[in-house]
């Protein structure tokens, strides 16, 4: 059956790093956009990042631009976030998502598979 498995979450100072790894399975993973959101406590589900699989082209959102690298691994089945100079607003559950098109949607809506997410905190 298709899993999303994510891992690397934790708690770090502000400033600090933390590197998130998705591990997919039981479908083509070279052949989906394959995207990172994250949602706080009392907000709804927010997009990250996102990188395709035809030219590994990557997108992400406003406020992570520049602190966030998306990466993938598709010999691995594996999607990565390096998450640099963290913030206590970037405190979050960080979820994975796998889409079967080749422009990764910004709305939480229409992914095909979801992971069960990584709790990810920030102290000031």
């Amino acid at each position: 059956q298709v899993q999303l498995v994510e891992s690397g979450g934790g708690s770090v100072q502000a400033g600090g790093s933390l590197r998130l790894s998705c591990a997919a399975s039981g479908f083509t993973f070279s052949s989906y956009v394959m995207a990172w959101f994250r949602q706080a406590p009392g907000k709804e589900r927010e997009f990250v990042a996102a990188v395709t699989w035809s030219n590994g082209n990557q997108y992400y959102s406003g406020p992570v631009k520049g602190r966030f690298t998306i990466s993938r691994d598709n010999a691995k089945n594996t999607v990565y976030l390096q998450m640099n100079s963290l913030k206590p607003d970037d405190t979050a559950v960080y979820y994975c998502a796998a889409d079967r098109t080749t422009i990764p949607k910004t709305r939480n809506v229409g992914y095909d598979y979801w992971g069960q997410g990584t709790q990810v905190t920030v102290s000031s």
